[in-house]
């Protein structure tokens, strides 16, 4: 359902949120080298979410990338915004372009409540929230 761009940049954000902060900023390579994602393609994302202050970023020998309490207040679904856009949460599930409530597709009834719920649960949860899940173990941004 999400893109790879989307996907990276969740992984991405919830490394920083744990990792980085004003007195400790990361550069894109080194959380792409960290989290397996390609550079180029992190910095692309990187760029995209500071211009839009999902991210933080300062430029210089000291800079790199951080959250605030302002950005980790933030939902993960102001970084799929970002990225793919919220169009993906109304789109039929096998891209048909007529599905709806009163035209569905084969499994619509099974896929709608699933999608309003996911994007209910990633409007109402922060980064932070997610962040900690994370820092306790109770999720992972990555295996290795």
């Amino acid at each position: 359902m999400l893109s790879n761009q989307s996907k990276y940049a969740i992984r991405a954000v919830l490394y920083l949120a744990i990792s980085a902060n004003e007195s400790n900023k990361l550069g894109s390579k080194k959380v792409a080298e960290l989290i397996d994602i390609p550079a180029p393609f992190l910095a692309k994302i990187f760029q995209t979410l500071s211009k839009a202050k999902i991210i933080r970023s300062t430029k210089g020998p000291n800079g790199g990338f951080y959250l605030t309490e302002k950005e980790l207040s933030k939902s993960l679904i102001d970084v799929i915004e970002c990225i793919d856009g919220l169009n993906l949460f109304n789109e039929c599930f096998f891209g048909l372009p007529k599905c709806s409530d009163e035209n569905p597709c084969a499994i619509h009834h099974i896929i709608s409540p699933f999608k309003t719920e996911l994007k209910k649960e990633l409007s109402e949860k922060s980064i932070a929230y997610f962040a900690e899940e994370t820092k306790k173990g109770k999720s992972f941004i990555f295996l290795k």
